[in-house]
């Protein structure tokens, strides 16, 4: 990816406010992803880091302000075509069929792609068959990816809790995003599951150019990994910046950082 494009903003924040009665969710928040970074998005707890996802991907509508997806207003959009315009998401409750398989799971998660109509889908024939091979083999390969194999076949809701949250990052991926949301996705994770996670989170966005936006709690692994760190607290922007100047900064220190050294 080329200097240029990677200092594109892909997702640009405008002034977003939102709030829940007398409780102020998110107070004039400022911020853009840009084109092929991983950002991570950091707080304490009750900072409106997930409240700031769930405006981006349709589940809250923000106040005031606005939120642009490569030129698109996401601001009143509803979350299909959101999803349809390249932005998927992981949640910080696992949020699968746990009654489905791996892979049907991941399966589930193609129905945007979808194009044959009821016509061909009744006679699987033509279209519906060549198109059912495609999204067929893209879910394969992302259980190779993840390296889901030993568990393609079994019932979500028997695996544990590590490898669920693996395949949620499937079904993520499944929908074939531009910009990935990942709402703690090592939350409950022993040592080596997260260090799993991580390494699958770079190989994404390496191998795939993906962009990604990522809001953690294991500070050194948000270390490690993002390229910028933007940090809430109460609901305001409080610092943005690259890992080193985010981890010297007094306010992030002393709203944050301070409480978890």
């Amino acid at each position: 990816m080329d200097h240029a494009t990677h200092n594109r903003a892909l997702l640009s924040v405008q002034n977003v406010s939102l709030s829940f009665g007398g409780t102020t969710a998110l107070n004039d928040v400022r911020f853009d992803v840009r084109a092929g970074e991983i950002l991570a998005l950091i707080g304490p707890n009750g900072a409106g880091k997930t409240s700031m996802l769930n405006c981006l991907n349709g589940f809250y509508r923000p106040d005031t302000g606005r939120i642009l997806f490569d030129g698109h207003d996401l601001t009143r959009l509803p979350r299909h075509r959101i999803a349809q315009l390249g932005i998927s998401r992981t949640f910080q409750n696992i949020a699968l069929y746990t009654g489905l398989s791996t892979l049907d799971n991941l399966l589930a998660a193609r129905h945007i792609h979808m194009r044959a109509g009821l016509l061909d889908c009744l006679l699987y024939w033509g279209r519906a068959h060549r198109e059912d091979l495609v999204h067929r083999q893209i879910v394969e390969d992302i259980i190779d990816f993840l390296e889901m194999e030993h568990i393609r076949k079994a019932i979500v809701g028997a695996l544990p809790h590590g490898l669920r949250k693996r395949v949620e990052l499937g079904r993520a991926l499944a929908l074939e995003p531009r910009l990935l949301l990942l709402d703690e996705p090592m939350t409950g994770m022993n040592q080596e599951e997260k260090e799993d996670m991580a390494r699958f989170i770079l190989d994404i966005h390496e191998r795939q150019k993906m962009t990604v936006l990522l809001v953690e709690h294991d500070m050194g692994l948000v270390m490690d990994i993002a390229e910028r760190v933007v940090v809430l607290d109460f609901g305001l922007l409080i610092a943005a910046g690259a890992p080193d100047e985010i981890r010297h900064n007094p306010a992030v220190i002393n709203a944050y950082l301070g409480e978890v050294a």
